[in-house]
C-alpha cells in the first residue's frame, strides 16, 4: 500500500490507495485529471470513492498535492469556513502562481473576509431598482428568442444555444452596449469552450480582456448604471480601483455569468431529455418551477470543483490537515451523497427539500445566484411553452476540464408543441 507525502516530502500518513476486498487494491484517483470525466463514468467513482474515503489526499508528480472532499458535511464545513480556509491563494488547482498572487484581495473569488465583503457591496451596489427591471427584461425577451429559434430549427447544438442567455444577462449587467453583445458571446464560446486548444482560448480572453480594458475606460468619461461603473467610482479602505484590477473583475464575473448557467441550462435540458416523465410532471405542475431549478442545478452542478488553502492545523472529517494544504472540494460529488440526498442519480423537479452546493455556500455563495436562477426558470418556462418534448439528436460529449463540468457539444431535437 502506497504512503502519501506531505507538501515538503515528509511522509504525512496520507493513504494514496486503499484495500478492500479480499483480492484487489482500490487505488485513489487523481480527480484533477480531465479523463476522469470524458472517458468512464465519473458519477460511479465519486461514489466508490466516497465509501472507501470520502476525504482523501493525491500526490501528483507534475503538480502540487491536493486533499478531496467528496461528502456533503465537510463540504460544506470548509465552505463556510473562510478564516481556517482561504481563497485568497486561488480557488481552482493549478492557478497560475503569479496571477493569483497579483489579484488576491482585489479580485473578488480571490479575496477572503472582510475585503471579500467590501468588494462583494460594490458589485452589489450596481442592483439598482432599474437595472433589475432592465436584466429582468433582457432575460425574458432572449430567452424567448432562443426558444423561438431552437424550436425553429429543430435541431441544434445544445451547448451553443445556452451561451446565449447568459451571455446577454452578464453584458447587461456589466454596462457593455447591446451591440457588443453578439461579438462577446463568440468570443465567450471560445474562450470557454473550444474543445481543448488552449492557443485558441488565450487567444479570445486576451480578446476579452482587451475589450473590457476599453469599457472602463468608456465609464470612466461616461459611467452608467452597470458594475463597470460601481468599480470605476468604488474604493476600498479609500484606494481607488486601478483599471487593471477593474478589468479582472469583470473578467472574472463575466467567465462566471456565463460558465455557471449555460452549462446548467444544458444539463437540465438532457436531464430532461433522460427522465421524461419529469418534463410532463413540471408541464402539468408549473408550480414545481423553483424546485425544478433547484434540481437543475444540483444535478448539472457546471462547476467541478472549487479550491481552498487551510492555513491553520485543522481536522476534515478524521483527517489532520496541515496549513498551506490544498483541499479541493467537488460540488457534483458532494451534490450526489447518499447520506443527503434520496436517490441522487435521479432527477426530481419536486426534490425537496434540495440542499446542494451548486453554487457553494459561505462568503463566497455566489453572487449572480439569484440571476442564474430567474435565468434558469426563465428558458425553461419558455422551453415548456414551445416544445413538446426534447430528445437527443447525437451524443453529448464533456469538456475536457476538471474546473467545469460541461459540455462540448449536445445535439438536441425539438419537437414544437401543438397549439391546445
Amino acid at each position: 500500500m502506497a504512503v502519501a507525502t506531505a507538501p515538503n516530502g515528509a511522509p504525512s500518513g496520507r493513504r494514496s490507495d486503499m484495500s478492500f476486498g479480499a483480492h484487489s487494491e482500490w487505488k485513489s484517483p487523481d480527480l484533477s485529471d480531465p479523463l476522469v470525466y470524458t472517458e468512464g463514468d465519473a458519477e460511479a467513482l465519486w461514489a466508490a470513492q466516497r465509501e472507501r474515503e470520502p476525504v482523501f489526499w493525491t500526490d501528483r508528480a507534475a503538480a502540487e498535492g491536493f486533499w478531496s472532499v467528496l461528502s456533503h458535511p465537510p463540504a460544506n464545513d470548509v465552505l463556510r469556513d473562510s478564516e481556517t480556509f482561504v481563497s485568497s491563494r486561488g480557488m481552482r488547482l493549478d492557478s497560475p502562481p503569479v496571477p493569483t498572487a497579483d489579484a488576491a484581495g482585489s479580485v473578488l473569488i480571490v479575496s477572503d473576509p472582510p475585503r471579500h465583503g467590501s468588494l462583494r457591496r460594490i458589485v452589489s451596489s450596481a442592483f439598482t431598482p432599474r437595472t433589475v427591471r432592465r436584466l429582468e427584461a433582457t432575460i425574458r425577451t432572449t430567452a424567448v428568442s432562443i426558444v423561438e429559434n431552437a424550436v425553429a430549427a429543430g435541431e441544434f447544438d445544445a451547448v451553443e444555444m445556452a451561451a446565449r442567455l447568459p451571455v446577454s444577462v452578464i453584458c447587461d449587467m456589466l454596462g457593455v452596449p447591446p451591440q457588443d453583445w453578439e461579438s462577446l458571446l463568440r468570443l465567450s464560446i471560445t474562450a470557454f469552450g473550444s474543445g481543448g486548444d488552449r492557443e485558441v482560448e488565450i487567444e479570445a480572453n486576451s480578446e476579452i480582456l482587451l475589450y473590457f480594458e476599453h469599457l472602463v475606460k468608456l465609464r470612466r468619461k461616461d459611467p452608467g448604471d452597470d458594475v463597470v461603473s460601481a468599480f470605476v467610482h468604488a474604493e476600498v479602505d479609500g484606494v481607488p480601483f486601478s483599471d487593471d484590477k477593474i478589468i479582472l473583475n469583470c473578467n472574472a464575473l463575466f467567465s462566471a455569468g456565463t460558465e455557471t448557467t449555460r452549462h446548467a441550462s444544458v444539463g437540465g435540458l438532457l436531464a430532461f431529455i433522460d427522465f421524461p416523465g419529469q418534463w410532463a410532471r413540471l408541464r402539468e405542475n408549473p408550480d414545481l418551477m423553483p424546485t425544478a431549478v433547484q434540481e437543475i442545478l444540483r444535478y448539472s452542478s457546471p462547476i467541478l470543483h472549487v479550491m481552498r488553502t487551510a492555513v491553520a492545523d485543522t481536522r476534515i472529517g478524521d483527517r489532520e490537515i496541515s496549513a498551506g494544504d490544498r483541499v479541493a472540494v467537488w460540488l457534483p460529488a458532494v451534490n450526489r451523497d447518499e447520506t443527503v440526498f434520496d436517490d441522487p442519480l435521479v432527477f426530481d423537479v419536486g426534490r425537496d427539500p434540495n440542499r446542494h452546493l451548486a453554487l457553494s455556500a459561505g462568503p463566497h455563495f455566489c453572487l449572480g445566484s439569484s440571476l442564474a436562477i430567474t435565468e434558469l426558470g426563465v428558458l425553461f418556462e419558455e422551453l415548456l411553452k414551445r416544445a413538446d418534448h426534447a430528445e437527443h439528436a447525437g451524443t453529448p460529449r464533456r469538456m475536457p476540464s476538471n474546473f467545469v463540468w460541461g459540455f462540448e457539444t449536445a445535439p438536441v431535437r425539438l419537437a414544437r408543441r401543438r397549439a391546445e
